[in-house]
């Protein structure tokens, strides 16, 4: 194991790290005095980019971020991260650890360091990138501190977002909205999905965007219920309908959508299930207001679906969850994420991104979803293709 200082200066962490990043350390430090906690280990790399910023693919290897309730923050990675950890997090201590040592030993040491015999350390207990295994030697190596999860903390951190980060949302919003274009004007009888696939990861690039969270997903209605199958060997056929669901990254944020197309003649029930789809989304959106609670917007959206498909109760887990921060394998930043479900208590505030989503079965299947502002009057949807019947010319 080796370490590293890498030029850390004499001012507050909030100052090195730059405003934005500062602030919100700090926002996690006045948590952590509340609770006693003398360090919160972050292993997610969206809680770690949330925190500091750090923007790079190496997080597949095990990466740790500890918070001390002052002082230098301190990044645990893989030795060949030294590089983008030096020039990326110059504020923040770096301890390394060389393939074929255990992590664990190069994580206790800088939790050691922070957290007295004793005393509180939080850690991210349900993030993903925290294998059990190094969580157990953890475990062992400092039982004589008394261990808090930290997940809930952080989420509700993230939950609300800053006007920097609604920016960032707003131009993901603008690749996601370039893209879906694309691909709609793509999709056609005889083309393979493949190409409309190709359409899509060209103008999402070329629109500004980079690799999102989450492939796009491209399927037929015939396979809606497959959700997350995406584009194979098929071609487009007269009378299919296709649905595809995507998201532009802007520095890592990210802003949904989804729309469904038909290949020609539009069956009677197609049209009945885009009805009650689009009334679920207006129902949905209406009701997405600062005051409101997340069942509240649910029973909205259950109700206008209801009343638009000869009166069959939609029973979907969700209309719409939280979104913002994501790497891949997810685009909301986690395997488990705030959603808009029955009996939801979570209350609306301002400044909250929801991927606001109108999911119907009855009497077809049929999609439609849209990335939505929480503002202080209401809800603004950021992303802006039409939501109306959509049939390829």
């Amino acid at each position: 194991m080796t370490a590293e200082t890498s030029q850390v200066a004499a001012r507050s962490t909030a100052a090195t790290g730059g405003i934005e990043h500062g602030t919100r350390i700090a926002g996690l430090r006045a948590r952590m005095a509340a609770r006693g906690i003398a360090a919160v280990a972050v292993a997610g790399p969206e809680n770690i980019y949330y925190l500091t910023g750090l923007d790079h693919l190496g997080y597949f290897a095990f990466t740790l971020l500890v918070v001390p309730a002052e002082g230098a923050p301190i990044v645990v990675t893989r030795d060949m991260e030294r590089a983008t950890v030096r020039t990326q997090l110059p504020w923040c201590r770096h301890l390394t650890f060389h393939d074929g040592e255990d992590p664990a030993v190069a994580a206790t040491a800088a939790i050691a360091e922070l957290v007295p015999r004793g005393g509180s350390l939080a850690i991210e207990d349900e993030s993903m990138f925290f294998p059990p295994s190094i969580r157990g030697r953890l475990r062992l190596a400092l039982r004589h501190r008394r261990w808090l999860d930290a997940t809930a903390m952080l989420a509700g951190m993230r939950a609300v977002k800053s006007p920097a980060e609604v920016e960032h949302t707003r131009a993901a919003a603008r690749v996601s909205r370039a893209a879906m274009d694309a691909g709609l004007a793509t999709a056609r009888p005889g083309v393979a999905e493949r190409q409309v696939a190709t359409a899509i990861w060209h103008a999402m690039l070329a629109s500004g965007g980079r690799q999102p969270g989450f492939e796009p997903l491209i399927r037929p209605l015939s396979m809606l219920d497959q959700e997350h199958v995406s584009w194979g060997e098929r071609e487009l056929r007269e009378g299919d309908g296709l649905f595809i669901e995507l998201s532009g990254c802007v520095r890592r944020y990210h802003a949904p959508m989804s729309r469904t197309l038909y290949l020609g003649d539009v069956p009677d029930e197609g049209r009945e299930a885009h009805a009650a789809a689009s009334a679920g989304f207006e129902a949905a959106l209406e009701a997405l207001r600062p005051g409101a609670v997340t069942g509240e917007v649910y029973a909205a959206w259950q109700r206008a679906v209801a009343d638009r498909s000869s009166g069959a109760r939609p029973s979907r887990h969700h209309c719409g969850y939280l979104v913002g921060i994501g790497f891949p394998p997810s685009w909301v930043g986690g395997g488990e994420v705030l959603g808009i479900r029955p009996d939801g208590r979570t209350e609306i505030v301002p400044g909250m991104t929801f991927h606001l989503m109108s999911w119907v079965t009855r009497p077809a299947g049929h999609a439609l979803s849209d990335t939505a502002l929480v503002t202080d009057t209401g809800a603004e949807p950021l992303t802006g293709t039409s939501r109306g019947l959509l049939v390829a010319a």
